[in-house]
């Protein structure tokens, strides 16, 4: 029976992999309001849920370098309520719906959504349609959220052990980009803004013409336009012009190391890699080597560094991809008697090796699993639908990307995987941190 199963193995193996690699097909409609929103509907009738998103295309680096922090102050600020929604109401009404509230704003974009029980769709949709007509932005709701994320910044940043990593390492590998910041920003310049300048930014980008409301759940597609017409139709066309930044950062052109002295036990290494923006063909190539280098425990750099030589408590590759060109990070924490410069050796040794040999025909296809499997649960609920729909529309002008982007995973070759190692993992073209213990500055 044994010898059956291994002869058969291979042949399970291979209609594993072939269902893996079918995900479901996405259907959607969508369409533009006259005022310049995007809708997009996704109807999924199996379960009484739906989502309600809308997406701004405003980020961190829209801001200006002397009032960074305005995209994510602004996310909380869109929460304290509207001339119909009282002061920290937009919460309770959710839960007293039987549902979820919150949003959250990265380098390029701000997303809101509601998640709730489809007999409450209206409710979200008037909701967001709140915070586009009827935000209330006053001097309480202000100083009440510079407080919130003054906190905020100090939980997760700066008194958070290795909490400083992005924002050190963002802040050397760009010099002229607006990703120089984190959206986090700088305390010292939301304490400075004025009532004025917040105003001033949600009326330039929090407007139909930049916005996408994407809605994916159980609902009847022509009864919600109806709704979408009733709460939206009315919303006037922003007037100010949306500045997007065209900035063209300058390659690194050679290495830039530093050290920092952190609140921490246990000496860290941290790299970055510059990187081409999201949706390069470049880019699945290197979400793949990531795959190959770091997922799991038979990945390379954890066999090696972490089981074998034990010279890290863990290490992480992951790309940190952008709407711009983004970074390549590699990340370990050295173990006990281990200093940061061995553990940086041992990093380097294993991405020479794949320069170098490049990787075998398992670890290939096991990369190719991995990235069907992630593309599948990326999308295995209707909230996660919504936002990469969203995204894409966003991101790409391209929303069907959802059924399509798979393909361009499975175009990725052994030899591309070993090209993008050896073009982007260079010593000129990235940033080095060593973290080291504040007890060990004399």
């Amino acid at each position: 029976m044994k010898k059956r199963f291994l002869i058969l193995m291979p042949f399970i193996l291979y209609f594993m992999g072939q269902i893996v690699g079918q995900p479901k097909k996405i259907d959607f409609v969508q369409y533009d309001l006259p005022n310049g929103l995007h809708v997009i509907l996704h109807q999924d009738n199996t379960t009484p849920v739906v989502a309600v998103t809308i997406t701004y295309h405003v980020g961190s680096k829209n801001e200006r370098a002397d009032r960074t922090g305005f995209a994510h102050f602004m996310e909380h600020l869109m929460f304290e309520g509207s001339d119909n929604i009282g002061r920290g109401e937009y919460f309770k009404i959710a839960q007293n719906a039987g549902g979820q509230i919150n949003a959250n704003t990265t380098q390029d974009r701000t997303f809101y959504y509601e998640l709730l029980p489809s007999n409450q769709l209206e409710l979200g949709l008037w909701m967001e349609s709140e915070r586009l007509l009827h935000l209330k932005i006053d001097s309480i709701g202000v100083e009440t959220q510079r407080k919130v994320v003054k906190e905020e910044r100090s939980a997760r940043f700066d008194n958070q052990p290795y909490g400083s990593i992005l924002e050190e390492t963002f802040v050397r590998a760009y010099k002229t980009h607006p990703y120089n910041w984190l959206p986090i920003g700088s305390a010292q310049y939301i304490d400075k803004a004025t009532l004025k300048e917040f105003r001033d930014f949600h009326s330039i980008y929090y407007v139909p013409q930049n916005a996408t409301l994407c809605i994916a759940g159980d609902f009847d597609v022509e009864k919600v336009k109806q709704m979408i017409s009733k709460y939206y139709n009315d919303i006037p066309r922003g007037t100010a012009e949306i500045i997007r930044p065209n900035v063209v950062e300058p390659p690194l052109g050679k290495e830039i190391r530093d050290t920092i002295y952190d609140n921490i036990q246990l000496p860290a290494v941290i790299q970055a890699y510059r990187i081409p923006k999201q949706g390069s063909d470049d880019s699945y190539a290197l979400s793949m080597l990531t795959n190959i280098m770091s997922s799991g425990e038979s990945s390379r750099m954890y066999k090696s560094i972490v089981d074998e030589q034990q010279k890290a408590m863990a290490v992480y590759s992951f790309p940190f991809p952008l709407e711009d060109p983004g970074l390549f990070l590699v990340f370990g924490i050295s173990s006990m008697k281990t200093s940061a410069q061995d553990l940086e050796n041992a990093i380097n040794t294993e991405i020479d090796k794949i320069k170098k040999d490049g990787l075998t025909e398992r670890e290939f296809q096991k990369a190719r699993n991995m990235a069907e499997a992630d593309f599948i649960n990326g999308i295995s609920s209707v909230a996660e639908i919504a936002g990469k729909l969203a995204n894409y529309h966003v991101f790409f002008g391209d929303a069907n990307l959802i059924n399509s982007e798979i393909d361009k995973y499975m175009k990725v070759t052994k030899e591309d995987i070993k090209r993008v190692a050896n073009t982007y993992l260079t010593k000129e073209n990235r940033v080095v941190l060593h973290y080291l213990p504040k007890k060990t500055v004399k």
